[in-house]
């Protein structure tokens, strides 16, 4: 049973959009992530470390997407399974306030620590 006090709507809204919001900014960014190629003519030393530190910077925000995206498919499955809401350690309901903030919690307070 999910959380009984938790409106399953709502919080399948907001990870529909999370994800949506994600995959989008992964698509936009899919150029800044490509091979920083060497042109010693049209770029200087320096330019082309500013951009291999900003591609390593953009393939490091994606790896954190794709994180997140994995929780998000978690959380949707766990509230398909009706499992949403219930700590995976001492199986006490997570407090509901915090399953608002983030619906992608495991653990309740307690056992966060």
């Amino acid at each position: 049973m999910n959380h009984p006090e938790i409106d399953v709507e709502s919080i399948i809204a907001k990870l529909h959009s999370t994800r949506d919001k994600l995959l989008e900014e992964s698509a936009d960014s899919t150029d800044s992530r490509a091979t920083v190629m060497l042109d010693q003519t049209s770029v200087g030393r320096l330019s082309r470390m500013d951009a291999m530190q900003a591609q390593a910077m953009a393939k490091a925000e994606e790896q954190r997407r794709q994180v997140t995206l994995r929780k998000i498919r978690s959380a949707l499955a766990r509230l398909e399974s009706g499992e949403f809401g219930e700590c995976i350690d001492c199986g006490e309901w997570i407090s509901l306030a915090r399953l608002q903030w983030d619906p992608t919690v495991l653990k309740c307070i307690d056992c966060a620590d």
